[in-house]
């Protein structure tokens, strides 16, 4: 059975007519008597009751009616979200990321695409570093943003937007005025992003053997945010991305570094192709926040 038929019986039902249902259609009304009859051989009962005055639906085919009205129109709703998915305007992705990345341009983000295309699903999924690199290989996720992400020739990356870095230090700490580079950092404790699973963590660590020391670690965490609470219990000072030290601590402060830049860029990660719909986020989220209304 194919939806011509459903299409061709809802014209007939209708109308009550072959001749004003085929015209309606477009096609000749002996083809479309045969149709008819088709479907009829093909359900095993007759649909309609023929006389040479009118036609009439059979008790069969009343409820075939409404059964045939509901199928056309599922199969109208599927083709309509096909086409949204296609154009990049429904859906779902699915997003790995650090809880740290909200404090950036990614969050502003996330409200104004959910405002914008309402039929989008977005599911954020929380996750260290290296794990974002699995779940996308593996197709658990549609769409990571990292910080110094890996060379994989299997992933497709794009900037999504730039970033620097911040000292955070307590409050009342020596280093808390005046200019400060990296240097000035020498005999200080560190709480540190976490070495292993971070390659951002490990380019800082790079930055400051280049700036003739190695840090000593005192904690380490899997989240830029958390950093600045152990900052505040005061086991060590931090280095963290700019847009995270703008969430506010009343016990500590946030210091530019002056000398060569230490970037905190993040970049947007997937698997190609490219798909309409993770195109359609990463450009709003590369072009800013929507003006306010």
């Amino acid at each position: 059975m194919e939806l011509r038929h459903l299409r061709y019986f809802v014209a007939v039902a209708k109308y009550l007519s072959f001749t004003a249902a085929a015209e309606s259609l477009g096609v000749a009304q002996p083809p479309l008597s045969q149709q008819i009859r088709d479907l009829e051989d093909e359900v095993g009962t007759a649909l309609f009751e023929r006389t040479t005055r009118r036609v009439t639906l059979t008790r069969a085919g009343h409820d075939f009616h409404v059964q045939a009205l509901a199928i056309l129109e599922r199969a109208g709703e599927a083709v309509e979200r096909a086409r949204a998915i296609g154009a990049g305007t429904a859906g779902i992705i699915n997003i790995g990321l650090t809880g740290s990345m909200l404090a950036g341009p990614l969050g502003p983000a996330l409200w104004d695409f959910a405002r914008t295309y309402p039929a989008v699903d977005l599911r954020i999924h929380e996750m260290s570093p290296d794990r974002q690199i699995a779940m996308l290989k593996s197709g658990q996720t549609d769409l990571s943003f990292l910080r110094c992400p890996p060379e994989d020739a299997d992933l497709i990356r794009v900037c999504a937007w730039t970033e620097t870095v911040r000292v955070v230090l307590p409050r009342g700490h020596r280093l808390a005025t005046g200019a400060l580079r990296l240097s000035d950092l020498r005999d200080e404790r560190f709480v540190f992003l976490r070495l292993s699973d971070s390659l951002f963590a490990n380019y800082l660590w790079d930055c400051c053997a280049e700036a003739g020391f190695v840090p000593s670690i005192t904690y380490q965490a899997v989240e830029a945010a958390s950093l600045t609470s152990l900052v505040a219990s005061g086991l060590g000072i931090a280095i963290i991305p700019e847009f995270v030290a703008r969430l506010a601590h009343a016990d500590v402060v946030y210091r530019p570094l002056e000398g060569p830049p230490i970037r905190a860029d993040v970049f947007a990660l997937w698997m190609a192709p490219k798909a309409p719909l993770i195109a359609n986020f990463v450009d709003l989220v590369r072009s800013g926040p929507a003006p306010a209304d």
